[in-house]
């Protein structure tokens, strides 16, 4: 039995500790910054990088295995593994563009940067699938921010790249080899599972909603101090203040917790038992009420149950009467993976989220070059730019799907399907590559994108339950590498590589570059956001049952 946290300050702590894990766990966002020198030192052609770009997608979205081990394991393992994982591929990769080591072959560096970028699977399911549990009744908020602050990650490392690094590749995989392993051994304390709240609480409602502006200010923060540097020549001593700044509003979240170490507030809920009202202590607990068998449609069921009973053993229960047989569960209870992979809606969303990330995706990891080709050398404006909008849409999914879900019971995929008609526009704008598009692609484009993340994860945990969310959460995300190997990895290499061996030469220059590759994209899009319609029509009573009174309910506990 996994020893829960109890209290009310403990999620907040460990919510604030997972912003950092976050950050961390976006460094996949770097491979722009860092790219053009594995393709100038190493020799690479564009093929051979958008290919070492997929293995970023691979590395970071298969993470079946930490799905599996957050149900088997507590949150610190799940966090070593990342660490060790960061370390290793970032170091191999530091090794080789350094010049350190000579001749390092094609496969190595793409077995490393899968290595590397995999470590953000164990980081990332550890702090996601821990605070969605620790917050089962603010899932779609939660996944917002956690997301969002994956999104802004790019922007955080570009702004440590320009005004500390001074535009070091180098620099930046050693800084990715020892600066993850750091944040994931000193944050791995403070994430752990802890006691559900037993209902609705104005007070972390206020909480959310401070943490929301904070992430937004990192982010207008962020963006400006990218553009002025863009524009301006600041000295190192500014370059450090702007730095030590977004430090700082890094750990805003964690006043949440300080303020309530500083003002206590015990409140106990009217009707509940005293020993269901987390207190502010510290104290641990071996056994969770929220686990105690109940037909309560308030409860949210175990969490980390073992599920050791044999087969054998279950069927002679069944015979002696000592237990129910289980049926099937329903869409809205806690489905096991394989119960859940056979259901429609499961496949509809896979592919609506493969579309969504995969078009999305494709750009980002040809972001370098889309912005040479058309005439943009320096391509952390665009990086920053992207990044900014991939935050708002993923806390911008999360705040307005939480909304239109209480208040209307839209399901969340509506937004997926509004999004993905907006990629179509972006992508066109792309294709047109008249001037000033190029940016308002981008930033179309990264709403569009982030959007895709915060509605997915929620739409599982609400459809298949937080019990295996784990697993589940991350087969979803397959629909990243896959869509980046087929979109990225083979559609827009080989458009590229054409394109320039008709300018006799390795490198392409103009809007052909890139044009067939948007106009497909476009034509995915569409198709996606049909899919998209389908789903929400297919989930929509699922939604009015969950959300009927304007706020979470479970149906009635099936034993499952």
């Amino acid at each position: 039995m996994v020893v829960l946290k109890e209290g009310s300050r403990p999620p907040w702590v460990g919510l604030g500790a997972a912003v950092w894990v976050q950050i961390a766990a976006g460094n996949a966002y770097t491979f722009p910054l860092y790219s053009p020198s594995l393709k100038s030192v190493l020799g690479f052609n564009q093929q051979q990088l958008t290919i070492l770009g997929v293995a970023t997608d691979i590395g970071e979205n298969v993470g079946i295995l930490p799905g599996i081990a957050c149900n088997k394991l507590p949150p610190w393992v799940v966090l070593l593994v990342g660490v060790c994982a960061s370390f290793l591929g970032y170091g191999v990769l530091w090794l080789a563009v350094s010049g350190t080591v000579q001749s390092l072959p094609y496969w190595v560096l793409w077995v490393a940067l899968c290595i590397a970028t995999h470590g953000n699977a164990w980081l990332g399911t550890a702090v996601l699938v821990t605070n969605m549990r620790n917050f089962p009744l603010s899932r779609g908020t939660v996944a917002g921010i956690l997301k969002g602050y994956i999104g802004l990650s790019a922007a955080v490392f570009t702004e440590v790249y320009t005004m500390v690094l001074s535009g070091s590749s180098s620099n930046l995989l050693l800084l990715l080899a020892l600066g993850i392993p750091i944040i994931g051994l000193v944050m791995m304390y403070f994430v752990r599972p802890c006691t559900p709240a037993s209902g609705e609480d104005s007070g972390e409602h206020g909480h959310f909603l401070f943490t929301q502006a904070a992430s937004l200010t990192l982010a207008v923060y962020l963006i400006t101090t990218t553009f002025l540097k863009d524009v301006l020549s600041f000295s190192n001593t500014v370059s450090y203040i702007l730095v030590a700044i977004m430090i700082v509003l890094l750990m805003a979240p964690l006043a949440i917790p300080l303020k309530m170490t500083l003002f206590p507030a015990n409140r106990k809920k009217p009707g509940l038992p005293a020993d269901l009202v987390g207190g502010e202590g510290d104290s641990n607990q071996t056994m969770d009420p929220l686990l105690a068998p109940s037909a309560s449609t308030t409860y949210l069921g175990s969490f980390y149950e073992p599920e050791d009973i044999s087969e054998v053993d279950l069927l002679l229960a069944v015979g002696e009467g000592a237990v129910k047989k289980k049926r099937r569960p329903r869409r809205g209870e806690d489905f096991r993976f394989r119960e859940a992979v056979v259901k429609a809606d499961f496949w509809l969303l896979w592919v609506v989220y493969f579309v969504g990330v995969g078009s999305g995706v494709t750009v980002l990891n040809n972001l370098a070059q889309i912005g040479v080709s058309l005439g943009v050398s320096d391509a952390t404006v665009l990086l920053s730019l992207f990044s900014f909008c991939n935050f708002l849409g993923r806390l911008g999914a999360g705040a307005v799907s939480e909304h239109f879900v209480r208040s209307k019971t839209i399901p969340r995929t509506f937004w997926m399907a509004v999004t993905q008609v907006f990629m179509i526009i972006a992508f066109l704008l792309y294709a047109s590559a008249l001037n000033g598009t190029l940016y308002a692609a981008t930033a179309l484009l990264g709403i569009c994108y982030g959007v895709q993340f915060g509605v997915m994860i929620p739409t599982a945990s609400e459809l298949f339950g937080l019990k295996h969310f784990g697993i589940i959460f991350n087969f979803m995300q397959l629909g990243n590498p896959a869509g980046a190997l087929l979109f990225s990895g083979w559609l827009a290499g080989q458009v590229y590589d054409s394109e320039a061996a008709k300018q006799l030469g390795s490198s392409c220059m103009g809007p052909s570059c890139f044009r067939l590759t948007f106009l497909i994209l476009a034509g995915v899009c569409g198709l996606g956001s049909l899919l998209s319609i389908v789903l929400t029509i297919r989930i929509r009573p699922v939604y009015q049952m969950l959300y009927a009174g304007g706020s979470f309910r479970l149906p009635q506990n099936t034993g499952h």
